[in-house]
């Protein structure tokens, strides 16, 4: 067989394989991710019922089945199926390879062409398969990690739809891993090992998306395991480097976001980087950090510093945004913002003591003057009677009461010493002493 002769859409791999090759899907229903391409009544899943292929480009991270999915594809329309590589041909193989799938479709066969890493082709390259993807002559399916609209000509986008593949979830992985221990006949069944979750979770984690990435190194930890154990260590030589002890539903999850949290109030930047960096080497969800960073800029900084908020936000969209690793580093600069502002509770204290004055008094109506007397009966039941339009006071300061007369007076908000809040609580102090002075009649005009 040449390199050009067409190959079984699904191939039965040999035993020396590796493991990847071993457990790659024979069917859609052995095919795991991509629900919303695969799933019930999605694109994907009907073109390949009906055995219709039409080219298309499969963009996605690495080991996330997008020669799989060619190869299912071509299995389910019965097309040859021509493997084709960027990095090894060049325009005399392209051509040699076409005027096969012309002498294909003369005798009534289709060929599917499954050109991989198709962004390395040059623009030359790419332009000369457009005359045998417009008369028909073969399905290009390209596989790219790399955005097409920079790296496929437009005239070959405009001939093919693009389909988003998505990085494998860690359960979903270890979905995988644990077929392929079960496995007797592919996998590694026969090795009968006993296999911790939490370090299924943990390949899956460093897998980053990656199911070929995964189940390399669950082959390379289960090749260094004798005696039916898979062992930590073996994880952890696999992987090059060390696994840490984290469980992200049990109790270490919970003591390490209290160690950062408490690190971060304590001003500790040194020890809020470690914890962190605990978090994210386990694997932690970036995500979830983003959420405590934000909680920590509201309860413990606050308004002693206005701008920890738009920080902790602001790096919460850049993870969403970059995701990992590319994300991390700005949850570093966030903790670190975080860690140094001046402190304060004094905003997250004055709703506690608001609703502690909600819960010890009766829930008092809106007092009238503060009503909108959206019509004329309103008007004439007293709505808006009173009430003093803080524009038009000099200042913007009235005396007028805004709280139900059982709380008259009452204090929720006291800001601290600390920061911006040292402006904030002068600034109260003086609203407080013109709003007396007004109260008492010296400042009326």
């Amino acid at each position: 067989m040449s390199l050009f002769d067409a190959t079984p859409p699904v191939e039965t791999q040999q035993p020396g394989a590796p493991l990847a090759d071993r457990m790659r899907p024979r069917s859609l229903e052995e095919f795991v991710g991509q629900e919303h391409l695969l799933g019930p009544n999605k694109p994907l899943r009907i073109l390949v019922e009906r055995g219709e292929p039409h080219s298309m480009i499969l963009w996605g991270p690495p080991g996330t089945g997008k020669t799989t999915l060619a190869r299912l594809i071509a299995a389910s329309s019965r097309s040859d199926f021509i493997p084709f590589s960027a990095v090894l041909s060049g325009i005399k193989e392209i051509k040699a390879v076409m005027a096969q799938a012309e002498r294909n479709r003369r005798l009534g066969r289709r060929t599917i062409l499954f050109i991989d890493e198709i962004h390395r082709f040059n623009k030359a390259q790419q332009d000369a398969f457009l005359p045998y993807v417009e008369r028909g002559d073969v399905v290009l399916i390209g596989a790219t990690t790399e955005n097409p609209s920079f790296e496929v000509i437009s005239a070959l986008l405009s001939r093919t739809r693009v389909y988003l593949l998505r990085p494998l979830t860690v359960p979903e992985i270890v979905g995988l891993l644990e077929r392929a221990l079960r496995d007797r006949e592919r996998g590694l069944g026969k090795l009968e090992l006993d296999v911790s979750r939490d370090l299924l979770e943990q390949i899956a984690i460093y897998a980053g998306g990656d199911a070929r990435a995964a189940y390399n190194t669950l082959e390379l930890a289960a090749a260094a395991s004798p005696g039916g154990r898979l062992s930590r260590q073996a994880v952890e030589d696999a992987l090059q480097r060390k696994v840490l002890r984290y469980d992200k539903a049990g109790e270490e999850h919970y003591n390490l976001i209290s160690a950062l949290h408490k690190s971060v109030r304590s001003s500790d930047p040194d020890a809020a980087l470690y914890w962190l960096a605990r978090m994210l080497e386990a694997g932690e969800d970036r995500l979830y950090i983003a959420r405590r960073l934000i909680r920590m800029a509201i309860e413990d900084i606050g308004l002693a510093d206005p701008q920890a908020l738009e920080q902790a936000v602001a790096a919460m969209q850049a993870v969403h945004f970059l995701g990992s690793p590319e994300g991390d580093q700005a949850l570093a600069q966030a903790t670190l913002y975080l860690a140094l502002a001046p402190k304060s509770d004094a905003a997250y204290q004055a709703l506690n003591r608001a609703k502690e004055a909600l819960a010890s008094s009766v829930a008092e109506p809106v007092p009238l003057h503060l009503r909108n007397p959206v019509t004329p009966e309103m008007r004439s039941w007293g709505y808006g009677e009173g009430y003093e339009h803080a524009h038009d006071f000099e200042g913007a300061l009235t005396s007028m009461e805004c709280l139900p007369p059982s709380l008259s007076g009452a204090s929720f908000y006291r800001p601290s010493d600390r920061g911006h809040e040292r402006k904030l609580a002068e600034r109260l102090r003086q609203i407080l002493e013109a709003k007396g002075r007004l109260a008492s009649g010296k400042d009326r005009p």
